[in-house]
């Protein structure tokens, strides 16, 4: 029997930009270098529309050599390009839905006797899953759903719903929607033989779901994307990796550590805008580590677990401040585990609600909590599967908005399916042993191969 799970979510802050003229003229014309194509295309932006930018830039005293590095700092534009970027992607697609110039509500527009900011609102905090049904209604609907516009002003209305991508066996990936306990078949991936049969790494990042994996050729990246239910090439990170550990927060993600073509055990860590379909080298890790595990919490990136050389685990972990771009080291922040041999356990299985830290533990088969006071573990339920059987490689340990997800593979007597665990750790109610049976996947084998949660 299936069961509905309530996803929340906290709203983000959007803060206005600052405004200042002076050298703006030659910022602009650094800043318009660096945008890519579609944002000066699709949007409309052209040099004139760049004044706010360049304002925002100087502002904050900005020297004119370091646009290209700050136009990819997320932390460093915050919201306020997401503002500029929002106010033009709105008169663009309005000016596609037949808008009066007056801003008046109009027979022909999106929802007829409604302005159209009311609508877009209305259009915004409607359920995501049905997006793809507007977008069939006509060619307005079409180009609003396509423009990614309704994914923007969720975020600052502070929206977001949770779906989860999997893939098991080799069947295409599909996504489930928690909230209309609905599965969707994503295009089959156009990659090549080898790409298919070699292991992967999946991580979701704004409205893009992006697959690492190794080709014929060497490694690459393929993307799907949200807005045009299709996959494309994502382009390569500077330095192509493989057992890196990653996470994402909103429109960026970071990936550290890994190995690269020829073995060798990175320090190295690059961040990814989606916005920008851009990659940036960031500072180095003190240590080089793979088969490692990244996670955001109290909006700082950590890197935990893994190995440093063929035989030696590494218990410390390491803090990314995205502000001071600097890497702090914490001691003993994910004890080496003494059961099996290191190569043959998977990356530490770890989520982030509420901002708190959780891990499956592959050995005990328990879920702990991080305490960020005291730098130590304790145990604070079972988890619903067992971990210790392929020593935590199978098993999917997620967070789905407020919720601790755990996918793993059962085996019954009609066969092998894939089910679909939550708790809230917030919910009294659920304190004790039992966890919510979101969903069951028939005919799916018994093992995931990857997954990802996308809020958006």
């Amino acid at each position: 029997m299936v069961f509905r799970d309530t996803i929340k979510e906290p709203k983000v802050k959007v803060e206005g930009a600052g405004c200042d003229l002076p050298l703006a003229v030659s910022l602009q014309s650094r800043v318009a270098s660096q945008l890519p194509a579609y944002l000066e295309e699709g949007l409309g932006f052209s040099q004139k529309n760049l004044h706010s930018l360049a304002s925002f830039l100087l502002s904050r005293k900005v020297n004119p050599k370091d646009v290209d590095k700050m136009l990819l700092e997320r932390q460093m534009l915050g919201f306020d390009l997401e503002r500029i970027l929002l106010k033009r992607m709105r008169s663009s697609v309005l000016g596609r839905t037949g808008e009066n110039h007056d801003g008046q509500a109009s027979d022909d527009s999106l929802l007829p006797g409604l302005h159209e900011d009311t609508a877009l609102d209305i259009l915004a905090w409607s359920c995501r899953s049905y997006y793809p049904n507007l977008a069939c209604v006509n060619k307005k609907f079409k180009a609003l759903i396509g423009s990614g516009y309704l994914y923007r002003l969720r975020r600052q209305l502070g929206v977001m719903e949770h779906w989860v991508y999997l893939a098991c066996i080799l069947m295409p990936w599909e996504a489930f929607d928690p909230v209309r306990q609905r599965w969707m078949r994503l295009p089959r991936m156009p990659c090549d033989e080898c790409f298919t049969y070699a292991d992967k790494e999946s991580l979701a990042v704004g409205t893009e779901l992006l697959v690492f994996g190794r080709e014929l050729s060497g490694f690459a990246i393929w993307m799907y994307s949200l807005l045009s239910h299709e996959w494309s090439r994502c382009p390569p990170m500077n330095l192509p990796r493989c057992l890196f550990g990653s996470s994402s927060l909103g429109e960026i993600a970071i990936i550290a550590g890994g190995s690269d073509k020829n073995g060798r055990i990175l320090r190295s860590a690059e961040l990814y805008n989606s916005e920008l379909g851009v990659w940036q080298n960031l500072p180095d890790m003190n240590l080089p580590r793979k088969l490692c595990s990244g996670l955001f919490m109290d909006g700082k990136f950590y890197v935990i677990g893994g190995m440093s050389s063929q035989t030696e685990c590494l218990s410390c972990g390491e803090e990314y401040n995205l502000e001071t771009r600097i890497w702090r080291r914490i001691e003993n922040m994910y004890p080496v585990s003494s059961v099996g041999h290191p190569a043959m356990r998977s990356p530490p299985l770890v989520a982030v609600v509420n901002n708190q830290l959780y891990s499956a533990d592959q050995a005990t088969n328990q879920v702990k909590k991080y305490d960020k006071t005291n730098n130590s573990w304790s145990v604070v339920k079972q988890l619903p599967v067992r971990a210790d059987s392929s020593h935590g490689w199978g098993l999917a340990f997620k967070a789905c908005g407020s919720s601790l997800l755990v996918i793993g593979g059962h085996r019954g007597p009609e066969g092998e399916v894939i089910v679909l665990h939550s708790w809230d750790p917030q919910d009294r109610s659920m304190a004790g042993p039992e966890w919510n049976v979101l969903a069951v996947k028939e005919r799916a084998g018994a093992f995931v191969y990857n997954c990802a949660v996308m809020g958006c």
